[in-house]
C-alpha cells in the first residue's frame, strides 16, 4: 500500500521538551539508590502471570521519528521505572529497581517497511502478534516503542508501546502518556479522562442493611475466589483456553464504534457507560458462541462463564501533570484488584436484558469489597508464604476462568501525544493464562474494543468484533 501524502505536522507547545524537563525529577530527588519492587509488581514476574501491556496508538499523520525519540527520552528521564533495571536477588527471590543510563535508541524501534504492502492493517496485526512471541531482555528497562509509518484504515502512522506489567497498570500508564500530551484544541492544557473525578469502584453505605449487603457480597465473592483457586473451573467452551496457554502468541484486533451510541443507550436506560459496554460484550459473546456451537440449545444451557474484571483501586483517575509516582493525585505503578464476574451467555428475547443484567452484576460487585480483598490477599500471601505461592494462587484463579476484561476511561478531547495528533488508542496485553482478553477504551467520540486471542482457540477474532459491533447496533435500535 502506498504511503499517504499527508505531511507530518509537528505541534510545538511551551509544555514541550524544556518545560517538561523542568518538572519534578524523581530520579534525582526521591530515589536514593536501589528500591525494591512492590509486591504486586514482583508478582507479575511469576510463571503464568508474566504479563506485558501493549498499547497501539494510531496517529493522524506520519510520525517524525526524531521528534518522537526526543519525547521518549524525556519520558524515561522523568520516571525512574523507565530508566531502571529490575534485578533479581537469587538468594531470597526479591527484586529491586536499579537506575542506569539508558540509550533511547535501544528502546525505540523503527523497522524498514515494504512500500508495496498488500495490506497495512494485516501487516500491523502480524507485527504486534510477533511481539507477543517475545519478552524484553532483562539487561535493559522493560519497555520499548515500535514506530510503523504506514497508512491503515484508521490512522496514517502507528506507534506500539510495550511495557512489562511490573512497571505499571493500565491507569498509571494512561496517566503517564497523557501527562506528556496536550489538548489538540489548546496544546497548553492537559487532557482530561472521561469520568476522572472519582474512582470507578465506590462503596456507599447508607444504612445497616447496606452494610450487611456489602459484607454478604464480599463473603460470597471470597468463597468463590478460593473455590476457583482450588478446583472450580468454567465450563469448557470454544473460547476457554487450555493449560499453558499463557506462553502462546496472540493475535490483536480492534474495532472502533461510536461513543455517542453507547452514551445515548446509557441515558435511555439510566445505567452507566460501563454497564452498556459490558452488556454489549456479553451479547456479542452470545452471538459468537451460538455461531461456533451451531446449536441454540447448547448456548441456552446454564454454562459457567466468568471474566476476571480488573478495577482501579485509586481514589481518582485524574491525570498527574508530573508524570512521576509522587503526585498527590494517586500512586503510580500497580494499584488494582480484580473480581470474578459471571457472564450470562444465554438467549435473551429482549437484547436490552444484556445491559440490565450487566448492571445488576456490576451493582453486586460494587457493593462488595472483592477487588480490595483480592489485592490484599495477594499481598498477604506474598508476605506469609512468598511470591511463588501467591503467583500460583493467582494463576490458578485466572486459568480457571474464561476471559480477562477491563474498561478504561480515555481522553475526552482530541490529544497531541509526543508532538503528533492521535486518531485512536487500543490497549491490550499478553502472557495471561486465558485464550481471550477484551479491553474497551474511550477516546473523544469513539470507543475501541481491543481483542487479544490465542489463534488456535479463537481463529476468527474479527468475527467476534463483528458480533460485538452488531450487538451494539441491536441494543441501540431496540431503544428507538
Amino acid at each position: 500500500m502506498s504511503k499517504d501524502p499527508t505531511p507530518i505536522r509537528i505541534i510545538k507547545t511551551t509544555r514541550d521538551q524544556e518545560s517538561i524537563k523542568g518538572l519534578k525529577n524523581i530520579c534525582e530527588e526521591d530515589i536514593d539508590g536501589e528500591q525494591p519492587l512492590s509486591p504486586t509488581s514482583r508478582l507479575f514476574h511469576e510463571p503464568g502471570v508474566n504479563v506485558y501491556i501493549v498499547v497501539i496508538i494510531g496517529m493522524k499523520t506520519f510520525i517524525n521519528v526524531e521528534v518522537f525519540k526526543s519525547y521518549a527520552k524525556v519520558l524515561k528521564d522523568k520516571n525512574c521505572r523507565f530508566s531502571s533495571l529490575q534485578v533479581l536477588n537469587k538468594e531470597n527471590g526479591s527484586m529491586t529497581w536499579v537506575p542506569i543510563n539508558v540509550d533511547i535508541n535501544n528502546h525505540v524501534v523503527v523497522p524498514e517497511l515494504d512500500p508495496n504492502l498488500d495490506s497495512s492493517d494485516i501487516y500491523v496485526e502480524d507485527y504486534v502478534s510477533n511481539l507477543s512471541r517475545s519478552h524484553i531482555e532483562s539487561s535493559k528497562p522493560l519497555w520499548d516503542v515500535h514506530i510503523l509509518n504506514t497508512k491503515t484504515t484508521y490512522a496514517n502512522g502507528i506507534c506500539i508501546f510495550r511495557f512489562h506489567h511490573s512497571i505499571g497498570d493500565g491507569i498509571s500508564l494512561m496517566n503517564l502518556l497523557l501527562a506528556f500530551s496536550g489538548k489538540a484544541s489548546n496544546p497548553e492544557e492537559l487532557p482530561t479522562l472521561y469520568g476522572e473525578k472519582a474512582s470507578p469502584h465506590r462503596i456507599q453505605i447508607t444504612c445497616s442493611r447496606s452494610l450487611l449487603t456489602i459484607l454478604w457480597n464480599s463473603i460470597v465473592a471470597l468463597v468463590m475466589f478460593m473455590l476457583t483457586a482450588v478446583f472450580l473451573k468454567d465450563t469448557k467452551t470454544p473460547i476457554k483456553g487450555n493449560p499453558g496457554i499463557e506462553g502462546t502468541p496472540r493475535r490483536f484486533v480492534h474495532r472502533i464504534v461510536s461513543f455517542e451510541d453507547i452514551k445515548s443507550t446509557k441515558r435511555a436506560m439510566n445505567v452507566t457507560v460501563n454497564d452498556v459496554i459490558l452488556g454489549v460484550v456479553q451479547a456479542g459473546l452470545y452471538r459468537y458462541l451460538k455461531w461456533r456451537y451451531e446449536n441454540d440449545d447448547i448456548v441456552s444451557e446454564s454454562i459457567r462463564l466468568r471474566a476476571a474484571l480488573f478495577f482501579n483501586l485509586r481514589a481518582t483517575t485524574r491525570v498527574n501533570p508530573f508524570g512521576d509516582d509522587t503526585s498527590k493525585h494517586g500512586t503510580w505503578g500497580n494499584d488494582i484488584g480484580y473480581v470474578l464476574l459471571p457472564f450470562n451467555i444465554r438467549y435473551r428475547k429482549d437484547v436490552l436484558d444484556y445491559v440490565r443484567e450487566a448492571r445488576a452484576s456490576m451493582e453486586r460487585k460494587k457493593a462488595s469489597l472483592e477487588p480490595f480483598c483480592t489485592s490484599f490477599l495477594a499481598k498477604l500471601v506474598i508476605k506469609l508464604f512468598g511470591v511463588k505461592v501467591s503467583g500460583k494462587l493467582n494463576y490458578n484463579v485466572l486459568s480457571n476462568v474464561t476471559l480477562g476484561y477491563s474498561s478504561l476511561p480515555g481522553p475526552q478531547e482530541e490529544i497531541i501525544l509526543f508532538g503528533h495528533e492521535v486518531a485512536y488508542i487500543a490497549p491490550s496485553c499478553y502472557g495471561q493464562p486465558m485464550a481471550l482478553a477484551i479491553h474497551a477504551v474511550s477516546y473523544v467520540d469513539k470507543v475501541t474494543f481491543m481483542i487479544s486471542v490465542d489463534e488456535e482457540i479463537i481463529p476468527d477474532p474479527q468475527t467476534l468484533c463483528d458480533d460485538i459491533q452488531q450487538s451494539l447496533h441491536l441494543i441501540k435500535s431496540s431503544l428507538a
